[in-house]
């Protein structure tokens, strides 16, 4: 039987987009989507319909199974002192690769790890990448299993801390004996921002690529050594209100970007697990994302 067609943005009111990045970010909460939402309804779902049409589909987006013989993978604990002691990760390699490799740390959004941040590290392994994904919900549990329940423990974490815990995270990844000593960092939405804040605090950061995420402070942007990919939506007022300053700091610190922005796009839009990907932008973010780490980070190539 042949597979529903899947949603697009295209089904849904701008208005209704607006209000779903609202509620994904904490800015307003479940019941006030559906409070603003409803006028948009129609159906027998009503609001909550929409939200559960714009909410993830993990297992239909699913790219590489947890199980692929090309992988090998492990969840791995690291010592971070400076954040909440311990934090923990999903370490993916492949599995038959000769030689020293390049290594990735993955940021998710605000949700923790779940099962589409590391979907997105096995990608990045089958490209002969060793790929890190943490949890920055370790120190309360992990990742619960349910986005809403996610959300609301993200809310409680310490972020001084979390970004603490992602600088021990890239401290561990460069004593892996099977590195080749360079790293990237690739982040979405709240990853993005964790993306361009460990490159103003991590000399020895090759590349960076921050999807859709929060500028760095202004003032540190001069520290940045890595190559940057800098990936926005075409509409995402809330995060891009932001680039012409942090663009503006890195012309002034002679930092190499590059800035794709494609048409048409929410934010949100490489997530292949909602209505708001785009496949024609993500396969080209994807693409530029995958040949600045091969160029920046060296002796990568696909797993047989």
């Amino acid at each position: 039987m042949a597979k529903p067609p899947r949603s697009t943005v295209d089904d849904f009111d701008p208005a209704v987009l607006r209000l779903f990045d609202q509620y994904v970010h904490g800015l307003i909460d479940r019941r006030g989507f559906l409070r603003g939402a409803t006028r948009f309804a129609v159906g027998a779902g009503g609001a909550a319909g929409l939200l559960a049409a714009l909410s993830p589909q993990f297992a239909a987006a699913q790219q590489v199974s947890p199980d692929d013989a090309r992988l090998s993978t492990e969840y791995r604990q690291f010592d971070s002192p400076q954040g909440y002691g311990k934090g923990r990760g999903y370490l993916v390699k492949p599995a038959r690769a000769k030689g020293p490799l390049p290594v990735v740390l993955v940021v998710h959004e605000n949700r923790g790890l779940n099962p589409h941040i590391e979907d997105i590290a096995r990608r990045l392994a089958l490209e002969g990448f060793i790929a890190f994904a943490p949890d920055a919900l370790f120190p309360l549990g992990g990742y619960p299993g349910d986005e809403d329940a996610a959300r609301a423990l993200f809310a409680k974490l310490d972020q001084e801390k979390s970004r603490a815990d992602f600088l021990a995270a890239a401290g561990m990844l460069s004593t892996l004996e099977e590195g080749n000593g360079k790293l990237g960092v690739v982040g979405f939405c709240y990853g993005g921002a964790i993306a361009n804040f460990l490159a103003t605090h991590l000399p020895n950061l090759a590349a960076a690529a921050p999807f859709y995420g929060g500028a760095p402070k202004t003032e540190e942007v001069a520290a940045i050594k890595a190559e940057l990919l800098v990936v926005l939506a075409a509409e995402d007022e809330r995060v891009n209100a932001a680039w012409p300053e942090y663009e503006k700091a890195l012309k002034a610190a002679g930092v190499r970007y590059t800035l794709l922005q494609p048409p048409g796009t929410q934010h949100g839009f490489n997530n292949d697990t909602t209505p708001r990907y785009d496949q024609t932008a993500a396969k080209e973010a994807w693409g530029q994302t995958l040949a600045l780490f091969k160029r920046a980070l060296g002796g990568a190539g696909r797993s047989p």
